[in-house]
């Protein structure tokens, strides 16, 4: 699964699997807990996340939403700078 980008110890990674195509998400993983994402609500599809590491998330979700969409629709992985 490749990483799209690390900031403030959590991890972003996206990956496609035929069962995983809808709706567009991210996995994101800080320390034990891991959640995936819908890029475009910001909801929360599976998994936890703690309250802070999440809000960090959905903000660095916000600043790279077309880059994320790009990313889902060519399935052109590229590194995408972290949350600062």
């Amino acid at each position: 699964m490749p990483v799209l980008s690390r900031f403030y110890g959590i991890i972003i990674r996206m990956y496609f699997l035929q069962k995983e195509h809808n709706p567009p998400h991210i996995h994101a993983i800080y320390n034990e807990d891991m959640a995936a994402i819908n890029f475009i609500t910001g909801d929360v599809l599976e998994g936890y996340l703690p309250p802070k590491a999440l809000t960090l998330v959905r903000e660095w979700i916000s600043v790279h939403k077309d880059e994320l969409q790009e990313i889902w629709e060519t399935q052109n992985f590229k590194n995408i700078a972290p949350l600062e």
